[in-house]
Formats: structure tokens, C-alpha cells, sequence
């Protein structure tokens, strides 16, 4: 099955849905880092999650889901672009268990920021840690920050992350016992069938007697904004003078990126050329 994101809808009924299934993308994640399969499944249950909320949104920005953990979960983020390229990391220490996601965190959050790329100032979002699955948190979310009523199916194995979305659109006329019927045909939904099962199957098995609109499907894939360009940015926040006492005692700088393991080194010539390009650019109110 190919990365992609299919969106539908319930002709003459206030209902929306999405499928997205998360195959290389979800694949290049995990070979970054050696995860515990507690952990796959949560970042693949992310993954999938960011996916259908993103295409939900109608902005031009990243989508940034992040589990702050006390305990053997320490943090998981995934970052979703309007045009569904993604990234994901995680960290942990020690055995991770499979318990429930809110003794996993312990004293942790969980947080959504909406971050635009027009200049505007971000928005977050604090997810409260109601329910034993990234599912049940999500659908509280969604009903109390958007006022939305909101269904989400999650899965995810060793090669594959799915979701499905299902959401009552608010202010519609029609057929309003569809929002019912559809929730109870997706709940008939098994992990086994979500991963395993064409997306468009899935819509066939589960709506067939339903007059559904299915939209084109949208390619969803992995990509990293880490760069060279960026790492010496961050370099120039934290100031010459630390930098060169870095410098001083390791006699270079090493970088390596969370989410793609690219390894960037700045010697002392480097770190001078990034800094004296910061004294030749003249001042800018513009955020970059």
C-alpha cells in the first residue's frame, strides 16, 4: 500500500472522514533509532493521528504533536507540514512497558502546536491525559477545544501505521442519524483489518450501503527540515563566546539531528564563517 491520505464524505449527511496509512514513511522513523515496540506503536499511532489532523486544518504551517514523559517515556514528537511530509522522533529511559499511555508519561502532557508559517505567532494546545489510548485523548480534545465531535481508529505493527477519522460537521442539514450509524460501522473496524486492508477497501467494506464521496488521495511521505543553514542559526543563539569555549576544550562541534541522524561537525573556521555571516546581514524585522 502507498502513503496517501483519502478524505471522504457523506453525501446529504453532516459527516466527514479520512484514511491514512503510513507505510516507507513510518518505516524511515523507525530504522532511525533501535525503538522498543511499545514506543513503534506509539509513534506510528502519532504519526497517523498528525496525519488526519493536519488534513483537517486549513493553513499553511506544521502540525506538531508532543508526549512529555517523567517516566520511561520521556518524549515522543511528530511533525506533520500542510503538505503531509512528516518526521518523528522519540526518547526514553529504561524498560518501557506496555501499560497505558497515561502510566507511561506519568506526571507528563501532551501538547499540539499549530505553528504557521505566515509570521503569525504559533497556538498550543494542552491535551488533558483522559483515557488509555492516544485515540480516546484525541476525541476529548477535539470536543472540548474545538467543539467538534470527533471519532479516531488508530494502529500500528512493526511496518505499517493507520487511522481512521470520522467527524460530524457542525451546522449541516441532512441525514442527521448517519453521524450514529457511521460510528457504530467504523467501531466494527479490527486492528487486523485497518493495517491490513486497502484504504478504499476499508471505505467499501464499512459504508457501501452509504452514498459517499471519495476525494483524490494525497501523498504523504517523510521528510527532515534539518540543514546545515539551520544548525549554524542555532549555533548564533547561543553566542560566540560559548561556542569558542566549546571549541576550546572539544576542538570542533557536533550536531546530530534527533529525527534523521544526519551528523553536522562545525570546526573553528566553520564557526567563524557562520558568525561573520551573521555580522554582514544587515538587520530584518522578517521571522524566518
Amino acid at each position: 500500500m502507498k502513503d496517501a491520505l483519502f478524505r471522504f464524505l457523506f453525501e446529504g449527511a453532516p459527516v466527514r472522514g479520512e484514511l491514512a496509512t503510513l507505510d516507507q514513511t513510518y518505516r524511515e522513523v523507525l530504522a532511525r533509532h533501535d525503538y522498543p515496540p511499545v514506543l513503534r506503536a506509539m509513534i506510528g499511532e502519532m504519526m497517523a493521528a498528525a496525519a488526519l489532523l493536519s488534513a483537517t486544518l486549513k493553513f499553511n504551517g506544521s502540525l506538531i504533536m508532543q508526549m512529555h514523559g517523567t517516566d520511561a517515556v520521556r518524549l515522543v514528537v511528530v511533525e506533520c507540514n500542510a503538505d503531509l511530509s512528516m518526521r518523528a522522533t522519540a526518547r526514553w529511559e529504561g524498560e518501557v512497558k506496555p501499560l497505558p499511555i497515561r502510566e507511561l508519561l506519568g506526571n507528563g502532557k501532551f501538547v499540539i502546536t499549530l505553528d504557521p508559517q505566515n509570521g503569525q505567532h504559533p497556538y498550543q494546545g494542552v491535551v488533558s491525559l483522559e483515557g488509555d489510548s492516544i485515540a480516546a485523548m484525541l476525541e476529548t480534545y477535539m470536543l472540548r477545544s474545538e467543539q467538534l465531535e470527533t471519532r479516531f481508529w488508530l494502529a500500528a505493527n512493526d511496518h505499517r501505521a493507520t487511522g481512521l477519522l470520522l467527524q460530524k460537521l457542525p451546522d449541516s442539514q441532512g441525514d442527521e442519524d448517519a453521524w450514529e450509524r457511521a460510528g457504530h460501522l467504523a467501531g466494527t473496524l479490527t486492528e487486523a483489518e485497518l493495517l491490513e486492508v486497502p484504504p478504499k477497501e476499508i471505505m467499501h467494506r464499512l459504508f457501501h450501503q452509504e452514498d459517499l464521496r471519495v476525494f483524490d488521495d494525497h501523498a504523504i511521505q517523510f521528510r527532515c527540515s534539518c540543514s546545515r543553514e539551520r544548525v549554524g542559526s542555532m549555533l548564533r543563539m547561543v553566542g560566540i563566546d560559548e561556542i569558542r569555549a566549546v571549541l576550546a576544550e572539544q576542538g570542533s562541534i557536533d550536531i546530530q539531528c534527533e529525527f534523521c541522524n544526519t551528523r553536522y561537525e562545525f570546526d573553528k573556521v566553520d564557526v567563524e564563517q557562520v558568525f561573520s555571516s551573521q555580522l554582514s546581514q544587515p538587520a530584518t524585522g522578517t521571522r524566518h
